[in-house]
């Protein structure tokens, strides 16, 4: 059991938060009158007291809502909390979206200490059920359930779609796919063929919102231009060749050209990353070929995430 110390919120962006006694946590907002509330995954960010303790004996003064956190907590080393575990603190239910944050402009605390623990040490949380907060209140972190829905990511790799020159028509079928199977897709995400670019959203998907399966669509072919697999392998801790195997040796019996595809699959922490092609037809068939196995693997991998 944890116990909140401190409720912080700030007016405008880029300012410090400010502590206050209580506060309104609205559903699928965040924090009344906080300017990071919103609808999108990164409503209330939390940070561990021991983790602003350790940094103060280490000379840095900071105050709480120094490092934009809204919640400080005792009780709970929160950056080994999975995503999707629930947060309980009195009427109010909060699920963990995503562990840390890249920190791409240095905050005020960067510059003046030389250190900020926010990106590595804090987490955040959707609000599943609003009501009233206060300083004191005992807080639970209840671990994600077994049968919650697997999670999924979708990303789009085309020059002239990102350049709105057509319409993603690939991205779209997926997710379409996918939602129809149980899967949740948290994120939709529409790319140029670059590989820093494509690395930096798989590392980010895996390693902060710790998606269960990351589908890319597109960049598997002969062009110079299509980078997918090698970015793919470049973030991928083991490789899972059998996936892309299975889904050449599939479609070539529609079409031989499915043999030019040089679409990979592996695995980064306990996260699962598949390239299909761009075709929204091939993208239909590679699906219907890998779904079913894939479960069990994603159930393997679901499995390792307390080991």
């Amino acid at each position: 059991m944890g116990k909140v110390l401190a409720i912080c919120r700030s007016d405008r962006r880029g300012t410090q938060k400010y502590q206050v006694q209580e506060a309104v946590l609205k559903e699928n907002w965040g924090i009344e009158g906080d300017a990071h509330a919103g609808n999108w995954h990164r409503q209330v960010s939390l940070l561990a007291f021991e983790k602003i303790d350790e940094f103060r004996k280490k000379g840095g003064d900071v105050d709480f809502g120094a490092f934009g956190e809204n919640i400080v907590a005792e009780g709970y080393d929160l950056k080994k909390i999975p995503v999707g575990s629930e947060v309980r603190i009195g009427e109010c239910l909060l699920r963990v979206t995503q562990i840390g944050k890249e920190c791409h402009d240095h905050c005020a605390i960067y510059n003046q200490v030389g250190d900020c623990i926010m990106p590595r040490e804090g987490i955040f949380a959707e609000v599943l059920k609003g009501g009233t907060i206060h300083v004191g209140d005992e807080m639970e972190i209840t671990p994600p359930s077994a049968e919650r829905p697997f999670t999924a990511a979708v990303i789009t790799l085309s020059d002239r779609a990102f350049r709105k020159e057509y319409e993603d028509r690939s991205g779209p079928v997926i997710r379409e796919i996918l939602e129809a199977k149980g899967y949740r897709v948290i994120e939709q995400i529409l790319l140029p063929d670059e590989k820093v670019m494509l690395k930096q959203q798989l590392i980010r998907l895996a390693d902060q919102r710790q998606v269960n399966v990351i589908f890319t669509t597109g960049g598997t072919g002969f062009s110079l231009r299509d980078i997918t697999p090698e970015a793919t392998t470049e973030v991928c801790d083991r490789m899972a060749p059998g996936i892309a195997e299975a889904m050449r040796a599939g479609s070539m019996q529609i079409t031989p050209k499915a043999m030019l595809s040089r679409q990979a699959s592996g695995i980064r922490r306990q996260t699962l990353i598949v390239n299909l092609p761009g075709s929204p037809k091939a993208c239909r068939e590679d699906l219907d070929i890998i779904l079913g196995p894939l479960e069990h693997g994603l159930g393997i991998l679901r499995g390792s995430d307390t080991d």
